[in-house]
């Protein structure tokens, strides 16, 4: 008998809505987010820049509100939450990818965790479960520091469904990890998988309900979470189970998740979810779960940025250049990863990968957003206008240099010298 839910739809612009409504009742997320507790809509940025299938998308923000909103659940108890990274800028991601809009439209709190939020000690809230931790006290022997705010909420974890070159898919389980782990969270790149594992161990720990809906109406395949080739799939999944939704999401892909993603077949060997698909009921289109996209992978068309971090990581430049990012050298790796992926990918190559998902309904509804009419089924008229890409070199260059100078700024190592002085 299935051990674990996971519920997947089918979904258009028109129906989106309601099809989100009736996602989450399938997967029956109010026996798992409680009403009178604190909800966190934990928001997925993993480009400042809107890129389809990397970020959170808007109608998937707004789905998940509205179908609060309509089941009882109050507004001042629901807020957006956010992390942010060396490399991305939450706040100009908030906006270019239009999540900021949904979050005023429906008048919910804001919250950033790196702004004027109290970090505590990992042990002061999980105690002993600690000692069970697979890498995080090999990684931090001094301890590391996790939001208070987060101790006694219910988190909702909205990824995408996309690929991923450290950890072949991404989803639910790797979603927390820039919002649980303080400054120097690249030191766990090495041993990401079980990182993972013991994040979500702590997860279970402290929050009153962990529940996760991923969009798939856009999907990335290829040297994910940023450089990949999107498509439209019309997918969207939900479940209290953040092994077993990761698990039906790379199959989906194409993988086998047990032996093609590590951090699932540890999470899963724990007993701290199911990452066995034939175990796991599927909900609602069922038949679309038996299906497989055969996405190529984050590995076989790999850019120069990602060749690179495998090589630091896991090959031959481990020894001689990993040290670096565990000093105060570290800052150069943020300063490369913006120069490369700021200031030449996305100008050079994304217009390519992403033609037809802009021409899409979907892309359509994202460009126009804000200006077409919602009603309680979804967005019947999407706009005639699709998003326009203009390669406005010196713009594009300029928006690169101010994210570096944020990122200079904000890195661990610059911010600990100046709370210092």
């Amino acid at each position: 008998m299935p051990s674990s839910k996971v519920a997947l739809i089918r979904t258009t612009p028109a129906t989106v809505r309601e099809d989100y409504h009736r996602l989450l009742n399938l997967a029956d997320y109010q026996a798992t987010v409680a009403k009178d507790a604190d909800t966190a809509l934990k928001v997925n940025i993993s480009w400042h820049f809107f890129y389809p299938a990397s970020s959170t998308t808007p109608w998937q923000l707004d789905g998940v509100i509205h179908a609060m909103l309509t089941d009882g659940y109050k507004k001042e108890l629901i807020h957006a939450c956010h992390n942010r990274t060396v490399v991305i800028d939450s706040r100009l991601g908030e906006r270019e990818n239009k999540q900021i809009d949904v979050v005023e439209a429906h008048g919910l709190r804001n919250i950033h965790l790196y702004e004027g939020e109290e970090w505590i000690d990992v042990r002061e809230a999980v105690g002993d479960l600690a000692d069970d931790f697979l890498c995080l006290n090999q990684v931090y022997p001094k301890g590391f520091m996790i939001p208070r705010r987060f101790i006694g909420e219910n988190i909702i974890h909205l990824p995408t469904v996309k690929t991923h070159v450290f950890t072949t898919t991404t989803g639910a389980m790797k979603n927390a990890f820039g919002g649980l782990l303080n400054e120097h969270r690249h030191w766990t790149h090495p041993v990401i998988h079980e990182t993972l594992v013991d994040l979500l161990m702590i997860q279970q720990r402290i929050h009153r309900g962990v529940f996760a809906v991923m969009d798939g109406t856009f999907a990335g395949d290829g040297p994910g979470p940023r450089c990949m080739t999107p498509m439209v799939k019309n997918v969207l999944l939900a479940s209290a189970d953040q092994v077993a939704i990761d698990a039906v999401a790379a199959k989906l892909m194409g993988f086998d998740p047990l032996s093609d993603c590590k951090f699932i077949r540890l999470a899963h060997e724990r007993g701290l979810g199911c990452g066995d698909p034939e175990e796991i009921e599927v909900l609602g289109d069922a038949e679309e779960a038996g299906k497989s996209w055969g996405f190529v992978g984050p590995f076989k068309k790999m850019t120069f940025a990602s060749r690179m971090q495998h090589k630091i990581y896991w090959g031959p430049l481990k020894g001689p250049v990993e040290w670096s990012l565990k000093t105060w050298l570290a800052p150069w790796a943020y300063i490369a990863s913006v120069i490369y992926h700021d200031g030449f990918w996305y100008p050079w190559n994304s217009r390519r990968q992403m033609k037809a998902c802009l021409a899409s309904p979907w892309g359509k509804l994202f460009q126009n957003w804000g200006k077409v009419k919602a009603t309680e089924e979804g967005f019947p008229e999407v706009g005639n206008e699709a998003p326009g890409f203009h390669r406005n070199l010196p713009g594009m260059v300029w928006q690169a240099v101010k994210v570096l100078g944020t990122c200079i700024k904000e890195a661990p190592e610059v911010a600990v010298r100046r709370r210092r002085r």
